[in-house]
């Protein structure tokens, strides 16, 4: 249990870091290619606008060493920007080629990237290295191309160097939080082996008055006869010692101590017999049992622990189900095992708490709950066996006067 509880906290804190760092992460990028693209762009309506090359540079203020988004023109931009233009007819034939301010590609290169970004068919985009814009003129069209190789290196560069530093982090905080974690959680821990000790030690306690109650009223029922005083105390007894070892099994299963023996067995015939069991009951309460059960279904799993998740499952049934109401139990097979249902009508239910019925002495009607003996303990012990097989229980209504349970398992 405190291993699982450990686990659980650490897979909660890393993935919250993650979270954060992915988004972290994606946004510094995001916002630096953003950034980037749009100086790209301002160059090339600047190029544009002034027929492939930068206007004369006239500076009206002093420099300011400011941060800026985008483009701005200074005296260096001519010297820094690579570019190249090419002018197209409206024929389609070239009617100049413009490569003066730009080493790395010849006029016949420049006629290919033309070519290529015509038949694209896009006004604007990357071509390779390239960011490139066609626009309307004239004579018909100028396509600028600007060479981002050094935007593009720096963009990547910092996506690599953040991503790397991120999975740093989270292997340096993984090993952090694997190491003091026991430490973080340890009072919780303490508190819940404090519970649990304190259930089994009670649960053992109270089994000696129990027995010695059970045999009082014996010794008094065979010296004074049956009465309805004896018949009370057996009652209570009953759900006593019912109570306490559901809570002694609770205690064993949160900290593993319950040895499951798993081995194939007739899960068919298994629901079938104890659903059989509460044909008599049913009947004499005036209530329709429904049973839908695929025959010859094989489940690999503990048998004994499987009678009871359905025994429980069934009387909880039968406790809660209205008067003249309808019992359902469906048994099929699914592609990933086997899906037990077991649905009644009911009065109406709040659907906004069906998730708190698995909660340990949860019970949402609690004068029906005095008259029906329950102790909200049951669909704990259901699920705890459920989460034992590696299943999943889940409830549902969805018309506020039915419930039903399903079972993956």
């Amino acid at each position: 249990m405190i291993r699982k509880l450990q686990r659980k906290f650490i897979t909660i804190a890393m993935m919250s870091l993650t979270l954060v760092m992915v988004l972290l992460v994606g946004s510094i990028n995001i916002i630096n290619f953003y950034q980037m693209d749009h100086w790209v762009k301002g160059t090339i309506k600047t190029l544009s606008d002034n027929q492939g090359k930068f206007p004369k540079f006239e500076r009206i203020k002093p420099p300011q060493n400011k941060p800026y988004f985008g483009f701005q023109m200074n005296e260096e931009t001519p010297f820094e920007t690579r570019y190249f233009s090419v002018e197209i007819n409206d024929d389609g034939s070239i009617r100049k080629i413009d490569t003066s301010h730009i080493a790395a590609v010849t006029s016949e290169d420049a006629a290919d990237f033309a070519d290529s970004v015509l038949s694209a068919g896009k006004s604007s985009g990357y071509n390779g290295i390239y960011r490139y814009a066609i626009v309307d003129k004239i004579y018909g069209s100028l396509i600028i191309f600007v060479d981002c190789r050094s935007q593009l290196r720096t963009v990547t560069l910092l996506l690599l160097v953040s991503t790397g530093v991120a999975l740093i982090t989270l292997l340096l905080v993984f090993l952090l939080v694997s190491v003091f974690s026991r430490r973080a959680i340890k009072p919780i821990i303490s508190s819940m082996e404090k519970q649990k000790q304190f259930i089994t030690d009670a649960g053992h306690e109270i089994k000696t008055p129990l027995a010695i109650i059970s045999a009082n009223a014996d010794v008094l029922e065979l010296t004074g006869g049956e009465n309805e005083w004896i018949a009370s105390i057996r009652h209570q007894t009953d759900r006593l010692d019912k109570l306490v070892k559901n809570l002694l099994m609770l205690s064993k299963m949160d900290e593993d101590n319950i040895k499951l023996s798993f081995h194939d067995f007739d899960i068919s015939k298994a629901v079938s017999e104890i659903a059989g069991s509460f044909v008599a009951m049913a009947e004499t309460q005036n209530k329709k049992l429904l049973m839908d059960i695929r025959p010859g279904l094989i489940f690999h799993g503990d048998e004994s622990s499987i009678h009871q998740l359905i025994s429980t499952l069934m009387d909880n049934a039968m406790k809660y189900s209205n008067k003249n109401g309808i019992i359902k139990i469906t048994l099929n097979a699914v592609k990933k095992g086997i899906k037990l249902e077991v649905y009644n009508t009911t009065d109406e239910i709040g659907t906004e708490n069906l998730n708190q019925l698995f909660d340990r002495f949860y019970r949402p009607d609690m004068s029906r709950s005095r008259t029906t003996g329950g102790y909200g303990i049951g669909l704990s012990i259901a699920k705890s066996i459920v989460e034992a097989h590696h299943g999943k229980i889940t409830a549902e209504s969805k018309d506020g006067r039915s419930i039903c349970f399903t079972v993956f398992i």
